[in-house]
């Protein structure tokens, strides 16, 4: 038996991913608190909606350079280290936004959220902890059970705003920063949990049963990277994926409230619509993954793009008025990121050596949210000069550019695969 089906069957996996599922679901809850009131609390401290995206920009900028630090914290001292600490510095942010609202102070908010972004990268990176000690042709799916858990947290965060904001007001906080309360504790919990019980570290027991073999490559998506070696052409694909699908969610999700304000809906109903979005994030992930592992990275990832497309247009000509329409508008959005999260997240692995892993996805994760930053700044701008139509449909036309991307990197090297699905001789 080969030490990567060992790896699969050792018994610190099923562990590792209940650890990994227990602090997701905490997690989950303080990732959707910013989601759906960060907008809305800056403009109402900013009095203008110009720059409403920017405590979007704001956390996923923190998001990159937390990324970045985590990927090395991980690759020095474990997955158990980084996670832990990158939840620890996102509740210490999660605290800071309340504080900077209850004294109003705008500087306090902004320094506040660029610390919030590290439990929002936080969340993005545990999944690649869940594929460190799966077979190539479970990763996907290994992965996904990670992502799924995000979504019991993430779907009740948002319905929790009305709550949560008379809670916050009892205490003579801003309504608007009660669901940041929320996420200083969830935070807090999921760094506790995965402190004290990611034991064995996941990818600290990976290299000790590394050696890796040609033969336990078994799609031709999988591109052959040798002992130790990385295939850099197919990160860079890993990576376009994902930072076009991260750039086209955020973008959309993030004007998605304000949006529904300025047509008369309560902030209420603009949690139900975040919820559905975040919902359709994440519990979509077992079968993004399975469709990854059966029919390869690339299929999915194509379909990703075509996805958000129709989230775009679904959202660019539905009426303001219609909250069932816009719910839709946003699932489709949430299950086109899903598809270009995880086929992205698995070519990404599949082509990382374990001495350089978790270096390279911090850095991959350094990319993807520089690209959420960007879109959360630039939707502000467009709405506001334009409208949330020009955003939705100029989204779902970036999103498309997902396809040349992919058969441009893809067709070099597999002719002989077109379609790059995976060949049946060699399943197992």
């Amino acid at each position: 038996m080969s030490s990567a089906t060992a790896a699969a069957l050792h018994p610190a996996q099923r562990r590792v991913l209940a650890v990994l599922v227990a602090a997701q679901i905490l997690s989950g809850a303080g990732l959707a608190a910013g989601i759906t009131v960060g907008a809305l609390l800056a403009e109402d401290m900013l009095d203008t909606t110009g720059l409403s995206g920017l405590p979007t920009a704001l956390f996923t900028a923190g998001s990159a350079l937390a990324a970045a630090l985590i990927g090395r914290a991980s690759q020095r001292r474990g997955r158990r280290v980084g996670l832990a600490a990158g939840y620890a510095v996102g509740a210490l942010g999660a605290v800071g936004v309340v504080v900077a609202a209850t004294v109003d102070s705008v500087v306090l908010l902004f320094a506040a959220l660029l610390l919030y972004g590290s439990g929002t990268a936080t969340n993005l990176q545990a999944r690649y902890s869940g594929a460190d000690l799966a077979t190539p042709a479970h990763r996907a799916r290994a992965l996904s059970a990670v992502l799924v858990a995000t979504t019991l947290g993430a779907v009740v965060g948002p319905n929790l705003v009305t709550p949560l904001g008379t809670l916050a007001q009892t205490w003579n906080i801003p309504s608007l920063a009660g669901p940041f309360l929320l996420a200083a504790v969830a935070y807090s919990a999921a760094a506790i949990v995965l402190w004290a019980l990611l034991r064995p570290d996941p990818l600290l027991t990976a290299r000790a049963l590394a050696d890796p073999a040609p033969d336990d490559l078994p799609d031709p998506d999988v591109a052959a990277t040798g002992r130790g070696g990385d295939d850099r052409r197919r990160i860079l694909l890993g990576a376009a994926v994902m930072v076009l699908a991260q750039l086209v969610m955020v973008a959309i999700m993030t004007m998605t409230p304000i949006h529904m304000q300025h047509h008369g809906h309560t902030v209420g109903a603009a949690g139900v619509v975040i919820a559905v979005h975040v919902a359709a994030m994440y519990l979509p992930s077992p079968l993004s993954g399975y469709l990854v592992d059966r029919y390869g990275r690339m299929p999915l990832a194509r379909a990703s793009g075509l996805t958000l497309l129709a989230a775009g247009l679904v959202a660019g000509f539905s009426p303001p008025e219609s909250v069932p329409l816009l719910s839709v508008a946003l699932g489709l959005l949430g299950l086109g990121w899903s598809f270009g999260l995880v086929s992205g997240t698995a070519i990404i692995t599949d082509n990382t050596a374990l001495a350089t892993r978790a270096k390279t996805q911090g850095l991959v994760d350094v990319a993807i949210a520089v690209a959420g930053a960007g879109g959360g700044l630039a939707s502000g701008l467009v709405v506001a000069t334009g409208s949330y139509t020009v955003l939705s449909l100029a989204g779902g036309v970036l999103a498309v550019a997902l396809l040349p991307v992919i058969t441009l990197a893809v067709r070099p090297r597999h002719t002989s695969h077109p379609g790059d699905r995976p060949a049946a001789t060699t399943r197992r």
